[in-house]
């Protein structure tokens, strides 16, 4: 059957999608730089934010369950933002919803300035929550803009290329909170003599230490808008099918009668709660089975960002010559013996074993993201929002490896990772076993 005539950005666009070395479509290749610059931006605000948990509970002298409402709002702004987004993504196109999530991004980072000086901690919620809010907008609608960038058959390469620098900026985001803030706070035993207003003066001080960071994401997030709004980006037409039949019914119930996708969006789940897991118990695993000093413990932490960074620029070639979900399952495997190692082994081999794991995670996301919308066509957007709201697993899995920690040990709490793991494996020979007769990745992102 014949594809319908499309609009194309350049007359030549079918026949460079073709040529191996075209990764962008012509006239694509800065706004495709632009765009990536946003995935660094925000791994810098959600690996910062990861810091604000401890932080908070220092300066305002509360309670872990207190300090952890930190997540709860960033977690859950990026759950209840993910359909607006969509919408937005539906009716105006990519690029207003990426400039959408940047704007109101920067809204929320310039809002931890009232909120220092008003030295109340619900203020800060909802400044973090407007942040991940936009942060939640800019996910969703970037991640699909930067597959529509170029041809379908380089669609998860581009994706895993752009998402490489998501843990560029995580790295840079933990870096400011390990010397901009972590060693400058004033320690609790100090407070414990202070008058109220020497302790209200003390607050005032060490969350000055967290504004100045925030203020420096808010300047970046909003340059970004400003080189991305003034700047004309043309790709495919939206509306351009490429070769996806209009059917009944609407968006919501295709997506659910979709396998690919339905199981898809389980597996993102499953792998955003396998990262946050073994990412927020790594260093427990180190000092409560190994017994790395808390000094040191921090390193293999940090090891284990670097890893994962390296390895999503190695995954992004392999991705090039193996088919990516051959790579997936690869890599799943690769995870879930790493993580049983870590289980059955409580020694430093465990701990190296954890660390390990980056390398599989480093693949994980993008590949399942490009795989589950792989022939959406005009459902494209509303399936981008129900993979941004798995990163609820995010907030959901890491209680239940807690909880199994506190019931056994420590190590037997990786048999979480390990199960989430399994089932990213699973998804990925679904996909290799079943015969697809889609369309394209991703329907293509308006002009602009």
């Amino acid at each position: 059957m014949d594809r319908p005539t499309v609009i194309k950005p350049e007359p030549d666009v079918e026949s460079a999608g073709k040529k191996k070395s075209s990764l962008v479509f012509p006239g694509l290749t800065v706004p495709f730089i632009m765009i990536v610059a946003c995935f660094a931006a925000w791994g810098s605000a959600a690996n910062l934010t990861d810091v604000l948990v401890g932080v908070f509970r220092h300066i305002f002298l509360m309670s872990n369950f207190q300090s952890a409402l930190v997540q709860f709002a960033y977690y859950g702004a990026y759950f209840a933002l993910a359909i607006p987004a969509a919408l937005i993504n539906k009716r105006f196109g990519y690029k207003v919803g990426v400039l959408t999530g940047l704007g109101l991004a920067t809204v929320g980072g310039f809002l931890f300035i009232p909120a220092g000086r008003l030295l109340e901690y619900g203020f800060f919620l909802i400044a973090l929550f407007v942040l991940a809010a936009g942060l939640s907008i800019l996910e969703t609608s970037a991640n699909p803009f930067v597959i529509s960038m170029g041809p379908e058959r380089s669609a998860t390469q581009r994706l895993n290329l752009a998402q490489a620098f998501n843990p560029v900026g995580a790295n840079i985001g933990v870096l400011l909170g390990a010397v901009l803030i972590l060693p400058n706070i004033t320690p609790e035993a100090e407070k414990a003599d202070m008058t109220a207003q020497q302790l209200e003066q003390t607050q005032e001080q060490d969350l000055s230490l967290v504004l100045g960071p925030y203020t420096g994401i808010a300047l970046a997030l909003l340059l970004i808008w400003l080189l991305i709004a003034f700047r004309k980006i043309n790709v495919p037409d939206e509306h351009a099918h490429f070769g996806v039949e209009e059917r009944s019914g609407g968006a919501f119930s295709r997506l659910w009668h979709n396998r690919h996708y339905r199981f898809g969006v389980l597996a993102q789940f499953l792998n955003v709660g396998a990262q946050v897991c073994a990412w927020s118990f790594t260093i427990q695993y180190a000092q409560d089975v190994v017994g790395v000093p808390a000094s040191q413990a921090g390193w293999y932490l940090q090891a284990s960002l670097i890893l994962f960074l390296i390895s999503r620029f190695v995954m992004t070639y392999l991705l090039g010559i193996i088919r990516p979900t051959k790579l997936l399952f690869a890599m799943g495997l690769l995870g879930v013996v790493l993580a049983l190692i870590a289980v059955i082994s409580p020694n430093m081999l465990g701990l190296i074993c954890v660390v390990a794991i980056s390398v599989s995670l480093s693949l994980m996301f993008p590949t399942i993201y490009g795989v589950a919308l792989h022939g959406l066509g005009p459902d494209t957007k509303f399936g981008a929002a129900g993979l941004v709201m798995a990163i609820l697993g995010g907030a959901l899995l890491p209680p239940v490896q807690g909880l199994i920690m506190d019931r056994a040990s420590t190590n037997w709490g990786f048999i979480v990772p390990a199960v989430c793991l399994a089932f990213v494996a699973g998804y990925a020979l679904f996909d290799l076993r079943s015969a697809r007769h889609a369309g394209p990745l991703v329907l293509e992102g308006a002009a602009h």
